[in-house]
């Protein structure tokens, strides 16, 4: 029976990887119809009501004291609004490999920021892993840039820095949610963030929403529900239920399927990748894996 269970984690964590891969596939297609900061609306939009009706289907403790809104406020912000603006903005800059494969690079802020806010021991392996990971961004980064057309203004090199940043707020967002997670419902903390997340973005796109849903065409709609149904809804509640059937650090080593399937679909799409790009998404990809492992 364990072994049978095993296998459907496994598998889990492999469907859960794979559509996470294909959002940036999505997200490159979705962002020449819609702007990047409302389509991150429109996901959890639909996506936060979802979560609800999943976590009072659960029948899930919902309860979490008000003086824990500035932490979920922090975890809206970081898990959800920031992260998802700079990470749209940084893939319709970029391509979608070259997005997932640095957005991989939240592993290696998240072992800076426990070593210094948290006191975790920084072992030669988790520094061989960020020396291994940095250079591979590099690599990444400068093999999609023509160094004829190289400066710090240039699109793609404004939309890494983007996804960076996109996976830097992920690295905050696990840092403060590593308390809340500890103390109070796992999916409670994700559903409020969700909430709080959504309503970061209201300012921005309280304008001009009503006119863009007029105008959004059906292929842009099937974006919107794979990125809120099955990347917000199927993503995180699988990814949980798998963290609560298996060891973290083995469930941690599945998300580094999302670039290979990312590279994967794109080549099927006849998007071929340069030889130093793979090398570069390699370097980070392993970086990740040493940093995880220690």
């Amino acid at each position: 029976m364990k072994k049978g269970t095993d296998y459907f984690i496994s598998l889990l964590l492999v469907l859960v990887s794979l559509v996470w891969g294909g959002s940036f596939i999505i997200v490159k297609i979705a962002t020449i119809e819609i702007d990047p900061v409302h389509l991150g609306f429109l996901r959890f939009l639909i996506a936060t009501p979802i979560m609800i009706l999943v976590l009072l289907f659960l029948k899930r403790d919902t309860y979490i004291p008000l003086k824990e809104l500035p932490s979920l406020a922090v975890l809206g912000l970081t898990g959800v609004t920031l992260l998802y603006t700079f990470q749209f903005i940084g893939i319709s800059y970029t391509n979608a490999p070259a997005a997932s494969v640095l957005i991989n690079t939240n592993v290696i802020f998240i072992a800076i920021l426990s070593a210094l806010f948290l006191k975790e021991k920084f072992n030669v392996k988790k520094i061989l892993g960020v020396l291994l990971s940095f250079s591979g961004v590099l690599i990444v980064i400068f093999s999609n840039i023509r160094q004829e057309a190289f400066s710090f203004s240039n699109v793609f090199f404004i939309g890494s820095i983007l996804v960076l940043l996109s996976a830097f707020c992920w690295a905050i967002y696990s840092i403060v949610g590593k308390r809340l997670l500890r103390i109070y419902d796992t999916f409670a903390v994700t559903t409020y963030a969700f909430t709080l997340g959504s309503i970061f973005y209201i300012p921005f796109v309280i304008l001009d929403i009503v006119p863009l849903l007029q105008k959004i065409s059906f292929n842009g709609w099937i974006s919107i529900l794979y990125l809120a149904i099955l990347c917000s809804v199927f993503g995180y509640v699988g990814w949980y239920y798998s963290l609560k059937k298996s060891e973290a650090s083995k469930a941690a080593v599945y998300l580094n399927l999302i670039p290979l399937f990312t590279i994967t679909i794109s080549i099927f799409m006849g998007k071929i990748p340069t030889i130093f790009f793979l090398f570069g998404a390699i370097l980070i990809i392993y970086g990740v894996y040493l940093t995880q492992k220690s």
